[in-house]
């Protein structure tokens, strides 16, 4: 039986990070709902204020219904939290901290819930440990300096790499981690770049920065690794 669409998406940006919008832009057309239902989860941030109000800075004036769950001042119970989840046609991860986010989302049961959402057809996307969480691992500066994160939810095969162009040690530690088997092989995002995943494959790539791409990143031996740039299509509307 097909699961259906249309799955998960990495992003390299967003409100959070880009003037232009271009980003959250593509977003919203990836789901059939002409006005979709929107909802962040700042859980990697702490649920910070000012996070959640750029969100909806961003969003109100789209044509979409933002809402925000928030769990360290958690208001819904266990019956209304899975309802809003699964009524979301996107739910939308912000940044932060990747092992704590993981950690909360368990402890609430969420982690379940985006399991069904996924099932049923939501898209499931986010930025920095927004784009972590959907693997099986993760490159990571959730325990200070740069490492891997061998945990995450799984819905994607293989790991993840953000900020991979951005961020000093970003690239070699990555390769290093897959090289060693650390990590699995992944994806690498430079920023600017979105990609979407559905059972597995890569749906379609874009980038809003000409020269940013999205890598596959394999070990290659007993101690290499090789990273393969993939076509992104740009946007800039």
């Amino acid at each position: 039986m097909t699961t259906p669409g249309p799955g998960i998406a990495l992003l390299g940006g967003g409100f959070s990070t880009d003037e232009d919008g271009l980003l959250d832009d593509w977003l919203l057309t990836q789901v059939s709902n002409p006005r979709p239902r929107i909802c962040f989860v700042p859980t990697a941030s702490g649920d910070a204020p000012a996070y959640i109000d750029r969100f909806l800075d961003a969003f109100r004036p789209r044509a979409c219904e933002p809402s925000v769950l928030r769990l360290f001042q958690r208001e819904l119970d266990d019956e209304a939290l899975r309802r809003h989840v699964l009524d979301q046609d996107v739910i939308y991860v912000g940044g932060g901290n990747t092992a704590n986010l993981l950690a909360v989302w368990r402890t609430h049961g969420l982690d379940r819930v985006l399991h069904e959402a996924y099932d049923r057809g939501t898209l499931l996307c986010g930025i920095s440990a927004g784009a972590n969480c959907w693997a099986q691992g993760s490159h990571t500066d959730s325990y200070g300096p740069l490492t891997f994160l061998p945990d995450g939810l799984g819905l994607i095969e293989g790991s993840v790499c953000p900020h991979y162009d951005s961020e000093e040690g970003r690239r070699a530690g990555y390769q290093q981690a897959v090289a060693t088997g650390a990590l699995p092989a992944g994806w690498a995002l430079e920023d600017g770049v979105a990609a979407r995943f559905r059972d597995g494959n890569l749906v379609e790539a874009v980038t809003r920065v000409p020269e940013a791409r999205l890598y596959r990143v394999e070990r290659v031996g007993e101690s290499g690794a090789a990273e393969e740039a993939l076509p992104c299509r740009v946007i800039t509307s």
